[in-house]
């Protein structure tokens, strides 16, 4: 449904891939030219599987984002009655979403894991079981000829999920409302480590729009950081704040630049550009005098 919404996308040659970190390794391996995945909920946070892969598994580029309302709801075969459901499938962020509606409308119901909502809806189609249903679309609903038993499950009604389209590498030109991801890796766990990352962007009025720390994998205790700000790395001030952060941490992975959906007003980011060349100005000017 995401793709859709992108017609370039919707009119290339589509290919269903059965799991999130499947999709990511075919981009990478060049099975497909360009992989698209979910990687946040308004409700849920982030898609673990998609954050760790890109992140410590695979380099890859994001090359934008798309962001959509998202409404779910409980499918089961036709014919059959809610209160017949002893089991529910579907993939386990979309099912957090709906802890409410399950806990009041269906305790006690066996939860299964999918790899995605499409393929839940897929699985209670397949299957013989008129005691299974799954949390899905109203699209998936069409496609696979079930009935909705329930709509608007999600816990909160504005539900929305961020996807990303990633190819193996290239950034895309700046449009003046871009969006950076990088992923922060500390050299030292001492007091003050974050403030100190936090101050570079600060001291340029770069906007954050996510700040996540994750575990490295390395060790109990061990994080990095994963965030998301406002700008391009074409930016002059972006990057002077990701040199300089790179120089004192320990390594930074650039997951992309790349036009960023909504709207927000590009004020601040123009002045911080003119305040930064400015004072680039006055900087070069002195330098000039030197023997």
């Amino acid at each position: 449904m995401a793709l859709l919404t992108q017609p370039d996308l919707a009119s290339a040659e589509l290919h269903a891939i059965g799991s999130i970190s499947d999709v990511l390794f075919a981009t990478r391996d060049g099975e497909v030219d360009l992989g698209f995945v979910a990687i946040e909920n308004s409700i849920e946070g982030s898609v673990n599987v998609t954050i760790d892969t890109l992140a410590f598994d695979l380099d890859l580029r994001i090359q934008r984002e798309v962001v959509i309302n998202v409404q779910l709801n409980l499918l089961a075969r036709r014919g059959v009655p809610i209160e017949r459901i002893e089991r529910v499938v579907s993939i386990p962020v979309a099912a957090a979403q709906c802890r409410t509606f399950l806990h009041d409308h269906l305790p006690g119901v066996e939860m299964v894991a999918a790899n995605s909502t499409a393929e839940a809806a897929q699985m209670v189609a397949d299957g013989d079981d008129g005691r299974i249903a799954s949390i899905s679309t109203a699209l998936a609903a069409e496609m696979y000829g079930l009935e909705v038993l329930a709509e608007d499950v999600e816990d909160h009604p504005e539900n929305q999920t961020r996807f990303v389209a990633v190819t193996p590498h290239g950034v895309p030109t700046p449009t003046g409302h871009d969006k950076t991801s990088i992923v922060v890796f500390q050299r030292t766990d001492r007091p003050g480590s974050l403030l100190g990352i936090l101050q570079e962007f600060a001291a340029r009025a770069i906007n954050l729009t996510k700040l996540e720390s994750r575990p490295t994998k390395t060790g109990l205790g061990d994080y990095c950081f994963l965030i998301d700000l406002e700008g391009h790395i074409a930016d002059e001030v972006v990057g002077d704040c990701l040199r300089d952060l790179r120089a004192k941490c320990e390594d930074i992975k650039f997951l992309g630049s790349y036009p960023a959906a909504g709207e927000h007003g590009p004020g601040l980011r123009r002045e911080a550009e003119s305040n930064w060349r400015e004072a680039d100005d006055w900087l070069q000017s002195l330098r000039s005098e030197l023997d």
